[in-house]
């Protein structure tokens, strides 16, 4: 691999890394379904191997799609570990599309076999996918939908469909492995490293879904850094609650587990806060990878309560008392993530500033890093004792480097990446390709910043590119960070900061059970909402001034990493 640091070069290709770590964490736990069976590794590979024959009898061929809808799982994870490893190309595909969204993914990507949850193919239409030739589903692993005569060999006459496949698939296995299946029985065949192992659709924050084509280099690239920066190791544990579907959680709950031999624990539920909390004390993980959302509900709802107290605030401007309540504050959040991580590390969507800068100074082991779906997904990161306020990590060196665009006597420019992690194109759409993709592997990541000094790798991020506003007097606004001042006042839950008129108008979805814990009525709470208005524009500059607001009924619509579609609000 060309412009390479010497310390990833050292590691082999992808499969290879997975073949290690299966043998050399054998005996080890390596997942499970929380509050259920846990799977070792050498059970994984035996899975694995199983899908591989599976395949190969189903006629199966390396290059060949193969679509994966569902909550989170243990099968979840062998069904994407068993794809890549056999060289076919998997296309997970978020759970929460709805069904007519999933179908349309699932056709353009050209997969002929499926593997979904029974209660989410209730709601599909088999018609309505016609390259589809089998389902199988991800629960009972037994086929559920199929088109038998697409298996009939047209010289014999005889059937090889699916459904048959499994019902003697455990025979034909125990021939195949006549003295049962060990670690000298895993074995990958390595890819070529620019072949396709995974079609990751976008969550369409701007409009309609693209397929990110991810090469077995893009994800070798994730993975060496992770395992380099020790992020997981041999026995430590994860708690995968973020969407694995999603590149960022898929990437970090799972790659680079796997080829570590952590133990990860699968939350299949809808991560609510009692739930989430209740999981990381009974799994205690080494590592927390989760949405600023998190940290965020906790701020506000827990901390900002507490810190919000006049007798609190007087001890917290005595010096050295403030210490104490700050350093009780911290132990609680640490407790709360279970007590035994190194750190949290932010990702998928910018943390709100205040957040941050109470976070920075209780010295909570958190830091914040920046990627994108088309780089499978990191692009910077730095370790928490390292983290630069303000900013989404250095890039990792080695593997990707960036540059600014920006016209002549600019501040800001649109931050470009290149390197190991950058995507090779979205599948069958050569013209959305070529408008974010260089012909020199420069990709335009839409997001407006700047590079830190002295070295251009601290990665500071202003926007995004597409929610820029242009004011009346030509002043770049950045309405993320109007939201992120507006979104810690009184009673609002979430706002959209949006052009009206001219001006600037706040679509704001207020929280409703404090309102109504506090006795205001709805003109109450419009009254707050304009004092909040009139508070928000000491606060920002003259030019950023928000005219009006709008209360909207219900939660704004968002992206399974909780990123709001704007494009529905403009």
């Amino acid at each position: 691999m060309d412009n390479i640091a010497k310390e990833y070069s050292q590691y082999p290709d992808l499969l290879t890394i997975y073949r290690q770590s299966f043998v050399s964490n054998f005996t080890l736990p390596a997942i499970s379904d929380y509050g259920s069976r846990t799977m070792t590794y050498g059970h994984l590979a035996k899975r694995i191997a199983r899908l591989h024959l599976f395949f190969d009898q189903a006629g199966v061929k390396p290059g060949d799609k193969i679509a994966l809808m569902g909550r989170n799982s243990a099968n979840w994870i062998v069904i994407f570990m068993g794809t890549i490893t056999y060289g076919a190309v998997i296309v997970p595909i978020l759970h929460e599309f709805n069904p007519t969204d999933a179908q349309n993914i699932i056709n353009h990507s050209d997969a002929n076999l499926l593997f979904i949850n029974e209660s989410i193919w209730e709601k599909m239409d088999m018609a309505a996918l016609p390259e589809i030739n089998c389902v199988v589903s991800l629960e009972t692993r037994k086929v559920i939908a199929e088109r038998q005569e697409r298996y009939i060999n047209q010289e014999t006459r005889k059937s090889k469909a699916p459904s048959t496949i499994i019902r003697s698939l455990t025979r034909n296995f125990n021939k195949r492995y006549p003295n049962g299946f060990n670690k000298e029985d895993i074995k990958y065949t390595p890819r070529d490293e620019n072949d396709t192992a995974v079609i990751n659709y976008t969550s369409g924050t701007t409009g309609f879904s693209k397929g990110v084509m991810l090469s077995y280099r893009n994800l070798w690239g994730n993975v060496v850094f992770g395992i380099r920066s020790r992020l997981h190791f041999s026995g430590s544990r994860a708690l995968a609650f973020l969407p694995l579907a999603h590149a960022y959680a898929c990437a970090f709950d799972m790659l680079v587990p796997m080829a570590t031999g952590t133990h990860v624990t699968v939350l299949g539920r809808q991560p609510t806060p009692q739930l989430l909390l209740t999981a990381m004390k009974k799994v205690r993980p080494s590592l927390v990878i989760c949405v600023p959302l998190i940290l965020e509900k906790i701020y506000k709802k827990v901390i900002l309560p507490m810190i919000s107290k006049p007798s609190i605030r007087w001890v917290l401007s005595v010096p050295m008392l403030d210490k104490a309540i700050y350093s009780r504050i911290r132990a609680k959040l640490v407790n709360a993530f279970g007590g035994q991580f190194e750190e949290v590390i932010v990702g998928g969507a910018p943390l709100n500033p205040e957040v941050e800068a109470f976070l920075q100074k209780i010295h909570f082991p958190f830091t914040v890093g920046y990627g994108m779906t088309e780089c499978g997904p990191l692009i910077s990161y730095s370790p928490w004792r390292r983290f630069t306020t303000g900013s989404s990590g250095r890039t990792l060196r080695g593997l990707m480097k960036a540059k600014i665009l920006r016209e002549e006597g600019a501040e800001l420019g649109e931050i470009m990446v290149k390197g190991v992690n950058v995507m090779k194109g979205y599948y069958k759409n050569p013209d959305a390709t070529e408008a974010v993709l260089e012909e020199d592997g420069w990709l335009h990541t839409g997001d407006m910043g700047t590079l830190g000094e002295p070295d251009d790798r601290t990665v500071f991020i202003k926007g995004r590119y597409k929610t820029m506003i242009l004011s009346a007097t030509g002043q770049n606004i950045y309405p993320e960070e109007i939201e992120a001042k507006l979104n810690n006042m009184p009673y609002v839950s979430e706002s959209i900061i949006v052009e009206r008129n001219g001006g600037l108008t706040a679509l704001i979805f207020p929280d409703i059970e404090s309102a109504q814990a506090e006795g205001l009525d709805a003109e109450g709470l419009k009254n707050q909402m304009e004092v909040n208005r009139k508070e928000l524009n000491t606060l920002v500059a003259p030019y950023e001034r928000v005219d009006g607001f709008e209360l909207v009924d219900t939660p704004f619509e968002k992206t399974p990493k909780q990123s709001i579609k704007r494009f529905l609000y403009k």
